[in-house]
């Protein structure tokens, strides 16, 4: 069973203070519903809750990795660029003209009814599925050459999943998905896989 967002915050923040102060303090404070709402106008569709949920948590940080292997997360404004830009490359295609199929591994190289909400610094997204579906809510690495790809790993069913997941491997120092937390410079968080 998934943790909470709130548990598995919880936990992770326990553990990057303990462990890695630096990926700790990059940690932005809480978003402001009222920016979340702004964002939510502009892209013209609603958050997911879970990702409201964490985003009132912690709104985005630096660039530190964070989820496994190399994702930091996304602001509120940075959500709303990604968005955009991503939009405006994609254009009329967007408006549906290529779905891909919504329950495949592979998506297209944007859809509109994908949001953004972790980076890696060259490009790419990780995404919430907001798409009708039977697997509405999956995480999608959202390759800026190659398109969009669901992992099958239960890890990224969810936003909720991925948290759990992340914090359960900060705790135990046992890799998930093939990917392993490492201490670097005793302040800073990195995955190796």
């Amino acid at each position: 069973m998934t943790s909470p967002i709130s548990e598995s915050w919880t936990r992770i923040e326990a553990w990057l203070a303990r462990h890695t102060p630096r990926t700790f303090a990059a940690l932005g404070p809480p978003a402001e519903r009222s920016a979340i709402a702004v964002a939510e106008q502009a892209i013209g569709q609603p958050f997911p809750e879970p990702l409201v949920e964490s985003l009132l948590r912690h709104n985005g940080m630096g660039h530190f990795d964070l989820l496994p292997p190399f994702w930091s997360l996304l602001d509120v404004e940075g959500i709303t660029r990604a968005w955009q830009v991503r939009t405006e490359i994609y254009g009329d295609e967007v408006a549906g003209v290529d779905e891909g199929d919504p329950n495949g591994e592979h998506g297209p190289w944007w859809h509109g009814q994908w949001i953004p909400f972790a980076f890696d610094g060259g490009g790419d997204y990780l995404i919430v599925d907001q798409r009708s579906s039977r697997h509405r809510g999956r995480i999608g690495d959202a390759d800026h050459e190659t398109g969009c790809f669901f992992r099958r790993h239960p890890m990224w069913a969810s936003l909720q999943a991925l948290l759990d997941a992340t914090a359960n491997a900060l705790e135990t120092g046992e890799a998930v998905d093939g990917y392993l937390p490492v201490v670097v410079d005793e302040d800073e968080l990195d995955w190796e896989f």
